[in-house]
Order: structure tokens, then sequence, then C-alpha cells
């Protein structure tokens, strides 16, 4: 009895008669030969329905015995060998028997695919191939299914109330996901392939029409598929711009302006050759070039040489500096939220219309539409920031696994390492919960 508890631990599984144990010598490939554990279901595990795990009657023998594989004991492949029986469910007729190692259709043991959903969580998937002895197609089939797992104990989408929507490019070509975190929570409650309005709809279809009446606010970059789509999902939702966003575009408005006087200067002739129909800035022109880092950065940030290079914009051009100016306003009214904020908006707004500087006067006409959301983004104190560390992180799964064939395999992986249900080691103490 203390040799079967023994090869139970040591296989990893639950609910199992271990039978015998064989060693076979012959080359699998490393060299290092074959450890085959003979086992069966115990009483109350057999004659189960390997989807929906009701007791069934018997149908037939199905294919024979086969093989699950299992966590390498050192060098040596291990392997659970049992009969694999079909049984006839009422339900979802007739399939393969239910058994307590292994997920229904996998050819891994539980043991298995928690290990490697772990280790992608931790490292990168080439060194999850290389350690495991898996093809790199196989993690991306056994994240899916402990995702599938995780997400069946509960509805992740109850008690959203407070949410942030974006999207992020996971692949070349323009392949994006849209994505939606709880801010409440911080977590990444639902993501899909895509970034149109037909993406954003599916997730609040599955949210339901009374879930959807609860969202109570939503913040976003001001993208036209995604306001119009909220509108219509959550009329009582009140929704957030992001301050980043809005910022960015008065960046943009003051880099335009940056490179006009950069042109006009290499127009008036600072520039000198360099190879074959090359030429480089000199003079102002060269330092007109090299000042968009110090135009970019808060002033708390800047250096003393990029203060200096501040200083001599604004002797040598008054609007390049006036347009420095109206981009720190802009974010002065982020800065200090509220209604001290909705009054710098106002004030800002009414500079930037008559400063005769076309890049800003076009951005006070985009920001006058959303000027409302902007308020509410100033009470509530609501932005992208929570999405974009998600986002982040999305893109460093990305990068350590070295790209995805498929968006459902980054998905599934991004939804267990940033929904709140990150997998344990098998045999360890979950060090979420308390001890």
């Amino acid at each position: 009895m203390r040799s079967v508890r023994v090869w139970r631990a040591l296989l990893g599984v639950e609910k199992t008669v271990v039978e015998s144990v064989e060693f076979d010598e012959g080359d699998d490939g490393d060299g290092g030969g074959q450890l085959v554990a003979h086992v069966r279901a115990t009483r109350t595990a057999r004659g189960r329905c390997g989807v929906c795990r009701r007791r069934c009657g018997r149908y037939d023998a199905g294919e024979g015995r086969r093989r699950w594989r299992a966590l390498d004991a050192g060098t040596i492949r291990v392997f659970v060998q049992a009969d694999a029986p079909r049984v006839r469910c009422a339900e979802h007729g007739v399939v393969v028997a239910h058994v307590p190692w292994a997920r229904h259709g996998a050819g891994h043991t539980l043991a298995f695919d928690e290990t490697v959903a772990w280790l992608v969580t931790q490292c990168s998937k080439s060194a999850v191939t290389e350690l495991m002895r898996i093809a790199w197609r196989t993690v991306g089939a056994i994240i899916a299914r402990v995702w599938a797992d995780v997400e069946a104990l509960g509805d992740r989408l109850d008690g959203l109330r407070r949410i942030g929507i974006d999207e992020i490019s996971y692949k070349r070509h323009h392949r994006y996901l849209t994505v939606v975190v709880d801010h409440d929570s911080g977590r990444l409650v639902w993501a899909a392939p895509g970034r149109d309005r037909a993406t954003l709809r599916t997730f609040f279809e599955l949210l339901g029409s009374d879930r959807c009446a609860a969202i109570s606010h939503v913040s976003a970059d001001q993208a036209d598929w995604i306001a119009e789509i909220v509108a219509e999902c959550c009329p009582a939702a009140v929704q957030c711009a992001d301050p980043f966003h809005v910022v960015k575009w008065a960046t943009e408005a003051l880099d335009e302006v940056r490179r006009a006087a950069w042109n006009e200067a290499r127009r008036s002739g600072q520039t000198r050759g360099k190879g074959y129909r090359n030429r480089v800035a000199t003079g102002d022109a060269r330092r007109f070039k090299t000042a968009r880092y110090a135009l970019w950065k808060n002033p708390d940030n800047l250096t003393e040489r990029q203060r200096d290079k501040l200083a001599w914009i604004a002797k040598t051009n008054p609007r390049l500096h006036r347009a420095y100016l109206l981009k720190e306003g802009l974010r002065y009214v982020f800065t200090v939220k509220g209604d001290a904020g909705k009054v710098a908006l106002d004030r800002w707004l009414s500079w930037a219309r008559r400063c005769r500087i076309p890049a800003f006067v076009h951005l006070a006409q985009r920001i006058t539409p959303i000027r409302g959301k902007i308020h509410a983004t100033l009470d509530h104190g609501l932005s992208n920031a929570l999405i974009e560390s998600v986002n982040t992180k999305i893109r460093l799964l990305t990068r350590l696994a070295f790209g995805f064939r498929s968006a459902e395999a980054l998905i599934a992986l991004a939804m267990l390492s940033l929904a709140g249900h990150r997998p344990v080691l098998p045999g360890r103490p979950d060090p979420r919960i308390s001890q």
C-alpha cells in the first residue's frame, strides 16, 4: 500500500490505482528510455462521461489502451497507460470515459498541464518546449485547456462597474486585440482578436443587458468605434477621456510646429553636404532637430542642457515656444483635476482658438466635442493608465514567447497571467492563500 501511495505521488495522480510500473530501455529519441505506469481509475471514478463527469453506461472498449504523458522523472520520460473505454452519455452521446489523471481529450496528465501553464507565465515559450520536450503548438493547446478549466470556475464578468477599453497590436500586419480591464480589481476580464465595432459589441452581448446597465464608468481613448458602441450598449455609463491620449494629441501638434521650424531653417541654407545627394542640418536647423525631447518631456524631468534649449527656443522662435506652453497648459488641466481643471480647460480652449497656430487651432476643434468626457475624467480621476499597464504586460508575454501563431493562445496566456488566476505548480501551496 505504501508503494502505491509513493507511485501516486511521483506520477501526480489521484483516484488512481497503480497496477504495475515497467521501464522500457528502448530509444525514445533522447536516449533516456521510458517509464510506463499501468493504471486504472478507482471504482468511484470509472464509468463517467468525459465531458460532464456524470455516471453513464459502458458503450464499448474504445480503441484499446492509450498513454498520457506525465512529468519526467529526471531525464526519463514517464507515461501513464490505461484502458480508454467509451460510454454513452444522455447529453453528449458516445464519448471516451473520464479518467481522473487527465483532462478530456488531452494527451498529458493534469500535473503536466499545470506545470506547463505555470512555466509559460514565468519564462519564454521556447524554453518551455525545450525543458518539457514538447512541440510549440502543444504549449498553446495546454494553455487553452488550463484556461478553459479556470474560466469554468465562475463568471469573471460579474460585478463589473468601472471598466477600461483599449486595443493592442500583438503581431505584424495590423493584428490587434481588444482588451477590457476592471478598474476596481485591476484584472484583465476580456480580450478578443480585432479592433472594431463588431468585436466590442461581442463583449457587451456576452455581458448582457442587465450587467451593461450596471456599468457606471468607461475609460477609453477617443476612438469613434469605442465611443459609439459604449453609448449604444451602456447609455447610462459615464465615458471618461484618457488624459494620456489627449496630451499626446498636443504633443503631436507641438512636434508639427517644431518640424515646420526645422524645415524653415533648412530652407534658409543651414545644411551641409554629406556624401552623394545627402545633406545634414547645421546651425539653428540642427538645434531644432535635437530639441524634440526637450519639448516633449515634462518640465520636472528636464536636464540642464534641455532647459538651455528651451530658453534658446523662447528667444529665437516665439511661435514654437508658444506651442510648447500650449502643450504644457493642456497637461496642467489633468494635473489639477476637479473644478480647477475644468476652469483651466475652458481657458486653454479659448487660448488655443486664438493662438494663430493651425495645429493647435485644429486641436481645440478636436477637443471641444469631447469636453464633457474630459470633465468626467477630471471629476472621477479615471484614466487608461491601468489598461496601458496591462497592455505592456501582454507585450512582455508576447516577447517572452517569441510570438504566437494564434490569438487564442495569446489570450489564454494573458488571461492566466493577468485575470487573477495565475497557475501554481502542482503539489505546492497557493501563495495567494494566506497560511
